[in-house]
């Protein structure tokens, strides 16, 4: 019996080993391409998955807003000047040396009250000058007149003759004319004298004293020159520049609130007197002029202020947050949503500027879903995701001051 391992066995083995090798051989081309199409699959399904996630992505996401009705009121706050219902500079009307002053600032002054005096040894020689020349003059005057008298009477008698008699009335009346020039020169020089007693020009209080004893003093009104400042404090003027749109609100007897940076938690009620009627050209704005009782001194001039003013409301407009308005070359636009949630762009007609909201006239209506903050690159009919439900009023807004 033969062993069919042995080398002399049947080829039938050979045959085993092939079919065995071809089978293998199978199995790993049937791998490959298993894996081959697993990887083109897997690639296919990704680029898909990144083409629509690069899709989602190129859908901005957008904020909404719903424009809002104005209120019953507005409440405009502007920044005020606070000056003195009097104030003025005091200058000196002689030259000479400051002899002595009697009030320093934050002084309380009557009218007529004694400032500061002037020495003025200059004047004082002219005064004394001119009242010698005005003595002489009167001399001079009066023997001219008794002269004139008596060429009269002779001119009665035929003594002198009409020439020498005019002579002596040109004379006379030449001494009073120079007479009455030196009695003019001493009341100038008298003058001058009296302004050597500085003296307050109304009830006030001492702001500024820019000189001391031993100072020289040059008369008249130069930059710097002034001796003393003199306020009247017991009433105060509040000045403030209104923006045009709400020029013609204010009108005389309008009251208002004000407040102070140094009476932080207090406020203050003042009423306008007057206004320009008219805007300044280049700030487009009305000058208003605001009074408030001080008689008991706890407001300061030069004080910075906030005025507060409390002016009718139209009703019958909508507001939009600042943000929520582009410029265009074809004006403003804002940018509503539609229910498939699609851009469409539309012009509006715009009112006032609140900071934060801006009026608006015409375009669009209480129902208009619009974007805050629109970009630039916003287009008309462009797909938008909305971010959260529509909210009221000026949600986003800008700080105060903001501008679209």
């Amino acid at each position: 019996m033969s062993d069919p391992l042995s080398p002399q066995s049947p080829p039938g083995g050979a045959a085993t080993h092939e079919t065995r090798t071809k089978r293998y051989a199978l199995i790993a081309v049937v791998v490959a391409v298993i894996l081959a199409v697993w990887g083109i699959t897997s690639r296919i399904l990704a680029r898909n998955s990144l083409q629509h996630e690069a899709a989602s992505a190129a859908v901005p996401t957008v904020l909404t807003t719903r424009p809002v009705r104005g209120p019953g009121s507005d409440d405009l706050v502007l920044p005020g000047t606070v000056q003195a219902y009097y104030e003025a500079p005091i200058y000196a009307r002689t030259s000479g040396y400051l002899k002595a002053w009697h009030t320093d600032i934050g002084t309380n002054v009557k009218k007529g009250q004694l400032l500061a005096e002037i020495e003025t040894p200059e004047v004082d020689q002219q005064l004394r000058q001119a009242q010698a020349d005005l003595a002489t003059a009167q001399a001079n005057h009066e023997l001219a007149r008794t002269t004139d008298e008596r060429w009269k009477g002779l001119l009665a008698s035929q003594s002198v003759s009409q020439q020498d008699a005019d002579q002596r009335a040109g004379d006379a009346a030449a001494k009073a004319a120079a007479r009455q020039s030196a009695a003019a020169n001493l009341a100038r020089l008298r003058d001058l004298e009296s302004f050597k007693r500085v003296v307050a020009p109304f009830d006030g209080v001492v702001t500024q004293r820019n000189t001391d004893v031993g100072a020289l003093i040059d008369a008249g009104m130069t930059a710097g020159n002034a001796l003393f400042r003199v306020a009247d404090t017991h009433r105060l003027r509040i000045y403030v520049s209104v923006p045009q749109p709400y020029a013609g609100a204010i009108q005389p007897g309008l009251a208002a609130q004000l407040q102070f940076a140094d009476r932080p938690g207090q406020s203050y009620t003042a009423a306008v007197a007057s206004t320009a009627r008219a805007l300044d050209a280049t700030s487009r704005t009305l000058q208003a002029e605001l009074q408030i009782d001080n008689a008991a001194g706890e407001l300061l001039p030069g004080s910075y202020a906030q005025v507060h003013f409390t002016l009718p409301g139209k009703t019958n407009t909508l507001r939009v947050p600042v943000n929520a308005v582009l410029f265009r070359s074809q004006g403003l636009v804002v940018a509503s949503l539609d229910a498939d949630r699609r851009v469409h762009l539309k012009t509006v007609t715009a009112g006032r500027d609140f900071g934060t909201e801006i009026e608006v006239l015409s375009g669009v209506s209480a129902a208009d879903n619009l974007v805050v903050n629109p970009p630039d690159s916003i287009s008309e009919g462009e797909q938008v995701r909305v971010a959260q439900t529509p909210v009221q009023g000026n949600a986003g807004a800008r700080p105060p001051g903001g501008h679209p």
